[in-house]
């Protein structure tokens, strides 16, 4: 069963900034709750038309495989691995899941530069689709832990995404 799922955030940062720090698939460990221990295992990266080699910006056709706890605390790990599949810098790129835990999963990342109380910054919008899969056993994994677990991860990236991007 397919699950929509939106969040939405505005930093007072421009948008050229924000997108910059998203597309550069080094910070997602950065970006993810420290009870999933996530690490970067492998980024096969396609640089965007313009991009520089040192600014890690992941254009169509990048691969990002990660490693996270799949249950924290429990110790058991798995991998999935990333495709991005649209990418027009400074507005959005998507990427897919090519191989991992889901039946299927796609986030379309977005990017709008808006004015908030007079000071500039920019909406950063998620839309992420996906299917655990599994059956009856998938539909009770949605209810009981992984709906949940999405909420939290975008949760805790809502309250440190303003550090995470004055420090960068």
């Amino acid at each position: 069963m397919t699950q929509r799922i939106r969040f939405e955030q505005w930093v007072p940062v421009p948008v050229s900034r924000v997108f910059r720090f998203f597309s550069d698939s080094r910070n997602l460990p950065r970006i993810m709750p420290p009870r999933l221990g996530a690490e970067l295992v492998s980024i096969a990266l396609v640089l965007p038309p313009g991009a520089q080699p040192s600014s890690g910006e992941a254009g169509t056709g990048t691969e990002i495989r990660v490693s996270v706890k799949l249950v924290p605390p429990l110790p058991f790990r798995t991998e999935w691995l990333a495709r991005i599949v649209e990418y027009e810098r400074d507005h959005h790129f998507a990427d897919i899941q090519a191989r991992g835990p889901f039946r299927r999963r796609e986030h379309r990342h977005e990017f709008e530069a808006r004015e908030q109380d007079g000071q500039a910054g920019t909406v950063v919008r998620d839309r992420l689709e996906y299917d655990v899969g599994l059956g009856a056993l998938g539909k009770l994994a949605e209810k009981l832990f992984v709906g949940r677990q999405m909420a939290r991860t975008f949760a805790h990236r809502q309250r440190t995404l303003d550090a995470l991007l004055a420090s960068d």
